[in-house]
């Protein structure tokens, strides 16, 4: 894809996630690597508006947070670029305040492996990370700690963030976590549910590594 493309694919998968309940209004943002560049989502603009042009660039190089573009990148920008500087193998990063990723987030409960697709996101959990202010390096910082391992986390008293190796694969996670979490918090509401044992869990990772799930899809 060219760098068009990929701007035009970050505005239709921000709609897609308002339009399927995923994310509300314009809490959540999407970055996309592209060459030595991270393109991302304006601050604070309705997704409806948002034309090609207003996608923000970074330098992946840059630790200022300097861009290029009429529009401002999302606040968020701090943790999209840690996570794009830490890990090569991210190609796209999306955030959401999911309903009920969010509620668990509140509550700091992280996601056990109450579903074998738990292993979708590398490993027997799903972490929540410490709370820090929303747009602030310190909430980077935490995101990253959460994300060892790991291709998701959810966000203490905020939402959730998740990774892929394209923007598809991305939005495949996040609503992958958003059902996960979904049906965990319901199976608190009955007693709780029976956790699988890591050796299981160990098993679905090597085995997702054939069925695609930790590729390219």
């Amino acid at each position: 894809m060219d760098e068009l493309d990929i701007r035009r694919s970050i505005i239709d998968h921000c709609r897609q996630m308002n339009e399927t309940g995923l994310n509300q209004g314009t809490s959540g943002n999407i970055s996309v690597r592209h060459g030595d560049r991270m393109l991302i989502t304006p601050s604070s603009i309705p997704y409806g508006e948002v034309e090609p042009d207003m996608i923000a660039s970074i330098s992946l190089d840059a630790t200022d947070g300097a861009w290029e573009g009429p529009k401002k990148p999302s606040v968020e920008w701090w943790f999209h670029h840690g996570i794009m500087r830490a890990r090569p193998e991210v190609h796209a990063v999306l955030h959401t305040h999911s309903t009920y990723a969010t509620i668990l987030a509140i509550a700091r409960k992280p996601i056990p492996a109450c579903h074998y697709m738990i292993a979708a996101f590398g490993g027997n959990d799903v972490r929540v990370c410490n709370y820090a202010r929303y747009g602030t390096p310190e909430l980077a910082a935490n995101v990253l700690k959460a994300l060892e391992g790991r291709s998701a986390c959810l966000m203490a008293n905020h939402g959730m963030v998740v990774t892929g190796p394209n923007l598809k694969k991305a939005m495949w996670a996040a609503v992958e976590l958003e059902t996960i979490a979904k049906q965990y918090y319901h199976s608190l509401l009955i007693g709780g549910p029976v956790i699988l044992p890591d050796d299981e869990i160990d098993g679905v990772v090597r085995s997702f590594g054939g069925y695609g799930l930790q590729g390219k899809k």
